[in-house]
């Protein structure tokens, strides 16, 4: 189905992804709930093991009774098995899929503190290694790491139901005695006819059978105006008849409407997009190998010199402070910060990857109505035949249009009143698929398009005067509304949607970073033409089919290009779902903000660089986190080895469980400078 945005006339008078979440894959609020319980639990419970420990004991110089001596083991295991069976689970999940991330490394650094603790607590092989404290405070702080990060991202993922909400509960089954029945949507069969009144929503995909109708596309094609559709014109479910009733023969029910083509396209690009894990679990991946590849070679090491309980020993403190605390936050720290403070601006980050990507983008795509233009027809331009004023054109067109609804007519009605005060009309008529008509102190004044001026007459005619002006504002694509007074054609008016005056800048400084801008847009060739012209972009897609724009994406990335799409539409949902990064206009359809990653509260297109501007920022930081949590594994997993043995130099686990904290702290104050960062031309969109 095509839009016919920028083609038609004034005629019909009268618009999570999966992500690798850890552990698995589910709603991101599930999650959050499920670290949030176990989080605060498991610090209830760590507390005494850590108040009870002897080495926290003798740092603070205080004796530990006799009989508390079971608190650690006790409430430590019930801490491993509770708070730690997220990741030992996701561990699990994790292995199946041959993609070690953090859940693997948080889940051997807490089993091997288990069992050497269990063993040390039982005098087992002569190991010396109590580690619950660190144990029960290593799960705590993942706990909590991970839940700051599912809160922070509150993932959605209810594309597919908001397409679904588009259609009608029930329809009006039109019998063969012409008397109409409410029945369910599921009840239509082929051939029925069905009854939609003014302001309803057509139910299912067919044929007008009697009747014309100014029908709502918008959500489907994302184009805002109106379309005409009379006898034997083909409508959409989901589609809305504005000014009258219409008649529907059913063409097609179920899995054959337009909807649930668009719903199928949504989800293939869930299902395709990619799976590429996020740079927390890469790093997670990389130390997982790291540590066990060190561990291995530890144990080998010090079972050839012959000490097998060092060797036990020193391959289990690898294993346990391999996984630093710092890790667990050094994401999540930021993503939250991240998320806060593009709340704040006005940009809702649904998606991790998608925001962590967006600083890799070549190539932004937009759809042009609702996005770089303002989805809404605006008078552009007004002319008067000779010895006519201009002034007095629009007074009356906005006279004659104040009583439509037509948001044509709202449109002429807005810039007339801002002229002035209005002339009063009265008799008003609307001639369905031609115009309106009015008496305006004392003449009869006619507003509509081309169709207007065929039906009142052979002998009207668009005058010389006029004719220049009016072709130019076809060849851009504008709608042509002629004012008739009495029997002639006294003026002119323009109608066209409005470029926004942010979206020049928007383009101007992405393109300034090295970002390719296209367009794309169901109008017409010539529209597309104008605006792209106007707005200085690179290339242009025009005249694509709603179910197209998918294509579109696809066929960029296959030139190579990391794609961030930018819409507000139904029919942009597949096109959101497929790119690389899909950011949806808050002002759009509820289907495009649920197939989006990120979200602009406003409908200002510079918000798509305050998106970038956040991405490489958070970014930076993140690698700065990764690099301080990196950093205490090059210095203490050598050591905790024995690499310095030779000279006396060992780093016993206490040592370990300080560098710990303050890699820690480290991460922690680094991850407050994002709030540095300047999102004021997001701020400055709300």
């Amino acid at each position: 189905m095509t839009s016919d945005a920028g083609r038609h006339d004034h005629d019909g008078h009268g618009e999570h992804q999966e992500t690798h979440d850890h552990g698995g894959h589910g709603n991101h609020g599930d999650h959050a709930a499920v670290f949030r319980g176990r989080f605060w639990w498991s610090l209830v419970l760590a507390l005494p093991v850590v108040a009870t420990s002897h080495m926290v004991s003798g740092w603070l110089g205080y004796m530990v009774p006799g009989a508390l001596t079971w608190v650690p083991p006790v409430l430590g295991t019930v801490v491993f098995a509770y708070g730690g069976w997220p990741f030992l689970s996701g561990a699990v999940t994790e292995l199946r899929a041959r993609a070690p991330g953090m859940m693997t490394l948080v889940a051997m650094a807490i089993s091997v503190a288990f069992v050497a603790s269990l063993a040390s607590t039982f005098g087992i092989a002569g190991m010396g290694l109590d580690f619950w404290w660190e144990l029960v405070l290593l799960i705590v702080i993942m706990l909590l790491g991970h839940w700051l990060e599912m809160r922070a991202l509150g993932q959605a993922s209810g594309a597919l139901e908001a397409l679904a909400a588009l259609l009608p509960d029930t329809a009006e089954r039109v019998g063969p005695d012409g008397e109409t029945a409410e029945v369910a949507i599921a009840a239509l069969r082929l051939g029925d006819t069905v009854l939609v009144r003014s302001g309803g929503r057509v139910p299912a995909d067919g044929t007008v059978s009697e009747g014309a109708a100014a029908m709502d596309e918008s959500m489907i094609t994302g184009e805002s105006r109106t379309v005409t559709r009379s006898t034997d014109d083909h409508v959409v479910a989901g589609t809305v008849a504005t000014d009258s009733a219409i008649r529907v023969r059913v063409d097609a029910i179920g899995d054959d409407t337009t909807l649930a083509g668009i719903q199928r396209l949504v989800a293939e690009a869930q299902a395709s997009r990619s799976r590429a894990q996020a740079l927390a679990d890469r790093a997670a991946a990389m130390l997982f190998w790291f540590a066990l590849g060190v561990g291995l070679f530890t144990f080998a090491v010090w079972s050839l010199m012959g000490a097998l309980t060092d060797a036990v020993t020193r391959t289990v403190t690898v294993l346990v402070i391999a996984c630093p605390h710092a890790l667990g936050l050094a994401i999540p720290l930021v993503i939250a910060i991240s998320t806060a403070m593009s709340a704040r601006a006005g940009i809702l980050v649904k998606d991790r990857l998608a925001l962590e990507r967006m600083r890799v983008v070549d190539a932004v795509l937009f759809d042009k109505t609702g996005t770089l233009t303002k989805g809404s027809p605006a008078v552009a331009d007004v002319v008067a035949s000779d010895g006519e004023d201009a002034g007095q054109v629009l007074a009356l067109a906005g006279a004659v249009e104040s009583d439509s609804e037509h948001p044509l007519a709202r449109a002429v009605v807005r810039a007339a009143r801002d002229k002035g005060p209005l002339p009063r009309a009265a008799e008003f008529r609307s001639l369905t698929g031609r115009g309106v008509r009015a008496t305006v102190d004392g003449a009869t004044v006619h507003v509509g398009g081309p169709a207007l001026l065929a039906a009142l007459g052979d002998g009207l005619a668009e005058p010389a005067s006029l004719a220049a002006r009016t072709g130019e504002w076809r060849d851009r694509g504008s709608t042509v509304l002629y004012v008739v007074r009495d029997d002639a054609v006294i003026g002119a008016l323009a109608l066209a949607d409005e470029v926004r005056p942010e979206s020049a800048q928007a383009v101007r400084e992405l393109q300034e970073q090295g970002v390719r801008v296209a367009m794309v847009t169901g109008d017409a060739r010539s529209v597309a033409d104008a605006v792209a012209a106007q707005l200085g972009l690179d290339e242009v897609f025009a005249e694509v089919l709603p179910d197209e724009k998918d294509g579109v994406v696809r066929d960029l990335q296959a030139r190579g290009d990391i794609v961030a799409m930018v819409g507000d539409g139904v029919n942009d949902a597949p096109a959101l779902a497929r790119a690389d990064v899909g950011i949806a206009i808050g002002a759009g359809t509820d289907v495009a903000i649920e197939s989006a990653g990120v979200v602009l509260a406003s409908d200002d297109p510079r918000g798509v660089l305050s998106v970038r501007t956040l991405s490489v920022a958070g970014y930076r930081k993140m690698l700065q986190n990764l690099g301080w949590a990196a950093g205490y594994n090059v210095v203490s997993v050598p050591l905790a080895a024995g690499v310095l043995a030779p000279i006396g130099v060992v780093l016993p686990p206490a040592v370990g469980a300080v560098l710990m904290s303050l890699s820690t702290i480290v991460v922690a104050l680094n991850a407050q400078l994002l709030r540095r960062v300047d999102l004021g031309r997001a701020a400055a969109a709300e």
